[in-house]
């Protein structure tokens, strides 16, 4: 009996030890399952698809994924929703970047975090009849006013054309894109500054696309994340999850089409098809980076811009206005990259400027069937083959690394191209739609 009580104790020893050990761990996970979502605020400064990155990671529970219950709030003017990340109204803010350094230049530790949008979304709109940046000369242009987006993006591309604003081409101050777009449907103007998905609009009347601002090099700060470096301190948890969760947003962003129309229409507030699909990918696929670095060379710019109106803007640097700690956390650690290695983001032939070149790929062999097979997968038109050089003519998202791809299976090819061309070429970073370049064999 005394051996069978201690052999039934030297049972039963290990049981309740394994028990005292199982329960407090069952107790600690429930207590993660069932932790309440933290609360927080983001605010949003505009109702267009810039914002659509923040829209997506909402409404597809990427925020709840990290423990966040996320409440979005719509504050149309961008000084008000700086101030509101002043004050702690708000936790986040997609918005402008220039509100973010117009505020950091008054003294204000609000800072960019992520950048969504690193080039202006405009695209030149003129009249069927011009076919070439120089025969916009002696033309009539307009802005919504002088010193605004529209202005600069204007005085940037006809810098580019080689053309002075104001000499060679008349500027005029109109008001809004709808007032600039009837001005140029009445003939009262012959070129305009049109974002998308109003240029659908405008091709269907007979206007055409002379070039894309991403075309012409232009980095610009259009649209960011921000917050304060006080919460960055204070909660560097906080951040770091929320950047996880617009990470995942952007992913699913570019690799759900349906899903993301959805979302698109939602927030847009339309269900036409044709508008959304613009959207989607001229934004969409083409602009909004995989990993969502702010563009120091884009607030380069916009401060020397800023500094003809305000003399602090002058000696100041553009890391001083972004914190890039968790993107470059983020990148590090391959967290981005493993989620596009399960599933590749659906092809687009526009790349904004900043995005780095694409890792050499097999050459096409030289054969006209298999090279015009590649370019249909483009959507862009192949000159009829023959002997020696052959003429191309520059498509909308074309770089010469998509060509010189296109034709000698090799991007970095381009260099070839541009020597062919460089009498009538000016910058190989320039090109304009509708430009005949040659091919070389």
């Amino acid at each position: 009996m005394v051996t069978q009580c201690k052999q039934y104790h030297v049972w039963l020893l290990p049981v309740v030890f394994t028990l005292i050990l199982l329960f407090p761990r069952s107790a600690r996970t429930a207590d993660v399952l069932e932790r309440p979502l933290e609360k927080i605020t983001i605010a949003y400064s505009s109702i267009s698809a810039n914002m659509a990155t923040l829209w997506i990671t909402h409404e597809r529970g990427f925020f709840r994924k990290y423990g966040l219950d996320v409440q979005l709030v719509f504050i149309e003017s961008g000084s008000t929703t700086v101030e509101s990340l002043n004050s702690k109204d708000v936790a986040f803010a997609q918005m402008a970047g220039a509100g973010v350094l117009q505020s950091r230049l008054r003294g204000s530790d609000v800072v960019m975090i992520a950048g969504f949008l690193n080039t202006m979304d405009y695209q030149l709109m003129v009249d069927k009849r011009i076919t070439r940046p120089d025969q916009l000369k002696g033309k009539t242009m307009a802005v919504s006013r002088f010193g605004s987006s529209s202005d600069f993006a204007t005085r940037y591309a006809l810098d580019k054309f080689g053309l002075v604003p104001d000499k060679d081409v008349t500027i005029l101050e109109i008001g809004s894109q709808p007032a600039r777009f009837a001005a140029l449907e009445a003939g009262r103007i012959q070129a305009a500054m049109v974002a998308v998905p109003l240029t659908l609009k405008a091709k269907a009347l007979g206007f055409h696309t002379l070039a894309d601002l991403q075309m012409l090099g232009l980095e610009y700060q259009h649209t960011s994340l921000a917050t304060t470096q006080a919460l960055i301190k204070s909660r560097p948890d906080l951040v770091a999850n929320v950047m996880k969760a617009y990470a995942e947003g952007i992913y699913y962003y570019k690799t759900h089409r349906t899903e993301s129309l959805a979302v698109l229409a939602k927030y847009l507030k339309t269900n036409d098809r044709e508008v959304l699909t613009e959207v989607y990918e001229h934004l969409g696929l083409a602009l909004t980076p995989q990993k969502p670095y702010p563009t120091l060379r884009g607030i380069e710019i916009m401060l020397r811009e800023l500094a003809v109106r305000d003399p602090k803007a002058k000696g100041a640097r553009p890391e001083e206005f972004v914190n890039q700690t968790f993107i470059k956390e983020l990148d590090s650690s391959g967290f981005i990259d493993r989620l596009y290695k399960a599933q590749p983001v659906v092809a687009s032939r526009k790349e904004p400027p900043s995005v780095p070149a694409a890792p050499k790929e097999k050459p096409v062999p030289a054969n006209p069937k298999t090279k015009r097979a590649v370019a249909e997968a483009r959507s862009i038109s192949i000159p009829s083959p023959g002997d020696g050089a052959r003429e191309y003519t520059v498509q909308a998202g074309d770089t010469l690394g998509h060509v010189a791809l296109t034709y000698y299976g090799d991007h970095l090819k381009w260099g070839k191209i541009y020597e062919a061309n460089k009498q009538t070429m000016k910058n190989p970073n320039f090109l304009y739609i509708g430009q005949r370049i040659m091919i070389p064999s």
